[in-house]
């Protein structure tokens, strides 16, 4: 990952610059390998940059030959050798970085250019000639854009990949939309992502087809392999990310014996060959929890199992409670589902980048698209099922999506997730919903298990032990530990008073905090970002009260759950 701020038609750009630099410098956590910017007529772009592919050639922000126009990209494009070979023979590219393509795909295919990528990304684009900047966000908000005007400065308008660069310039802070792009010819949004699933009220019949599964979840994890420095897997012995650890050990063996070695390029070719990726030996796993953790002690039999190098952190409560503020600044909410499942993710990947790694894969996603929550076991029927399931999705950018971006980039490390890959997510949201759901007889995300047990394969090898493989869910706030949930609420008992409560502050508005927890940080967040402009950027993660399930978002409130709270 790395870190965007731009402004296109600044009245005095020259003099901005300074301040923009300064604004891109307070994310530089997300990008600390290298910083650059461009400034022509009215525009800046400012980036700060992780270098994961490209290592030596591709510093932004990147430039045409011409120098008409500058790119700034926060992100990864996956088929850029595919798009190269097929599209772009002829064009004189400048460096081996994967983002390059996009300017040649701005100059063919105009603003349908991200319908062609593959991959995560936040993207700036100035067009000199035209005096036109466009900029566009991945179709599920992977990475993180937002985007800001400000009264001082009229016409203007403003892009960075943390709200915290915008909020000293901006007075109007929205969350850039995800499958959309932004042209600044006619100042408008347009949304080019538009797959077959997109309504959830058309309810798919596709028939199962589990070898289907398998083999698009295994090329989504292949393509993800693409990197020139070390990578690992986090892994919390879930059944999400264990299967994502499996499937890479197993790829980053295969790229090992099978490499191709006559492309300077690193990424997937044509016929779905790794080329150029950098690895370990044997890949490395890391998992984090309170001693004693349910995760942990699946996590070590996971990767026992699939041979990883694994590496197991453990944090104290005090330790969590200490980085909850730090995990809101770099969060940006203050959702409590999210801040929850932040914090061990970012302690743990403070420790993951100080061995150094810079790239993970993460399991996110999955949840979402096969209604793997324990509360879709109270869906009534498949029609609600499935429209669930297409919420959830088009809602990731506000919760796992955001945590799994920012809790790992606060310490310059990119995670990457590949059930959220266009191909697996056109497959699995197509298939008739009755597969999906939990009955007494399948327990969550059955077939997604089903997909990878090969017990009646006895040529196969296994993926994961049965036991994890068919290990209830998790949420990973519990997983790491049922007395961290506990403690966090114990603790905004004596933050948070009862006469607090009673008393929510005048500019929250309708949205007032209804448990000491999400008061607390509520406040927290205020401290960072006092305006109300950014406080509107926050969306919540509950489950679904009509289904009548329990406010409180940990698994443990849903009375499937084999440590479920007693509530009555």
């Amino acid at each position: 990952m790395c870190g965007i701020f731009a402004c296109h038609h600044h009245p005095d750009v020259i003099a901005f610059k300074p301040k923009a630099l300064q604004l891109a410098k307070l994310i530089r956590h997300r990008g600390p390998d290298w910083s650059g910017n461009f400034v022509k007529n009215k525009t800046i772009i400012a980036h700060e940059r992780l270098a994961i592919v490209g290592l030596d050639t591709g510093a932004q922000p990147l430039i045409n030959d011409d120098q008409t126009i500058s790119l700034g990209v926060n992100g990864e494009i996956y088929n850029h050798v595919v798009l190269r070979h097929k599209l772009f023979s002829d064009y004189p590219f400048k460096t081996q970085s994967d983002c390059e393509v996009i300017i040649p795909l701005y100059q063919k295919f105009d603003l349908e250019c991200p319908t062609y990528l593959d991959g995560m990304f936040a993207f700036v684009l100035y067009d000199a000639v035209k005096d036109r900047t466009i900029a566009a966000r991945d179709p599920i908000g992977i990475t993180s854009l937002y985007m800001g005007r400000s009264s001082t400065t009229p016409g203007a308008v403003y892009f960075a990949s943390e709200m915290k660069s915008l909020a000293e310039v901006c007075d109007d802070i929205s969350v850039f939309p995800p499958g959309h792009v932004y042209d600044s010819a006619t100042d408008s949004l347009t949304r080019y992502f538009k797959p077959s699933w997109w309504d959830g009220s058309k309810v798919p019949s596709t028939p199962l087809d589990l070898k289907a599964i398998r083999s698009t979840l295994e090329a989504s994890v292949r393509k993800r392999l693409m990197s020139e420095v070390p990578y690992g897997v986090l892994l919390s012995g879930g059944l999400d990310s264990s299967l994502i650890a499996s499937i890479a050990a197993r790829e980053t063996k295969k790229a090992q014996s099978e490499a191709v070695s006559d492309s300077t390029l690193t990424g997937v070719d044509e016929d779905g060959n790794l080329s150029g990726a950098a690895s370990w030996p044997r890949l490395h796993s890391f998992a984090i929890g309170l001693p004693g953790a349910p995760d942990l002690i699946a996590a070590r039999k996971v990767a026992d199992f699939i041979g990883t190098v694994h590496h197991e952190h453990t944090f104290t409560l005090q330790e969590g409670l200490d980085a909850l503020s730090d995990v809101i600044y770099h969060l940006e909410t203050y959702d409590v589902t999210t801040v929850r499942a932040s914090t061990p993710m970012y302690l743990l990947s403070r420790m993951i980048k100080a061995g150094g790694v810079k790239m993970v894969l993460s399991g996110e996603g999955s949840d979402e698209i096969f209604g793997g929550y324990l509360y879709f076991g109270a869906a009534p029927n498949k029609e609600d099922f499935h429209a669930e399931t297409v919420q959830r999705v088009k809602n990731l950018h506000f919760a796992d999506c955001l945590r799994a971006n920012k809790s790992t980039c606060a310490w310059g490390l990119e995670a990457r997730v590949p059930f959220l890959d266009k191909a697996f997510l056109e497959l699995v949201m197509n298939i008739d919903p009755q597969e999906k759901m939990i009955t007494k007889d399948r327990i969550e995300k059955y077939i997604l298990r089903k997909a990878f047990d090969t017990t009646d394969e006895p040529e196969t090898e296994p993926y994961l032990p049965q036991e994890i493989l068919w290990r209830q869910k998790e949420q990973f706030s519990d997983g790491v530990g049922y007395s961290w949930i506990d403690c966090l609420k114990d603790s905004a008992e004596k933050f948070v008073s009862d006469e607090d409560m009673a008393n929510p502050k005048a500019h929250w508005g309708d949205d007032v905090p209804t448990t000491k927890e999400a008061y607390w940080y509520r406040c927290m967040f205020d401290e960072h970002f006092p305006s109300k402009t950014c406080a509107d950027t926050v969306m919540r993660w509950i489950p679904k009260a009509d289904w009548g399930c329990a406010e409180d978002p940990s698994g443990r409130f849903v009375k499937s759950h084999l440590q479920a709270v007693d509530t009555a």
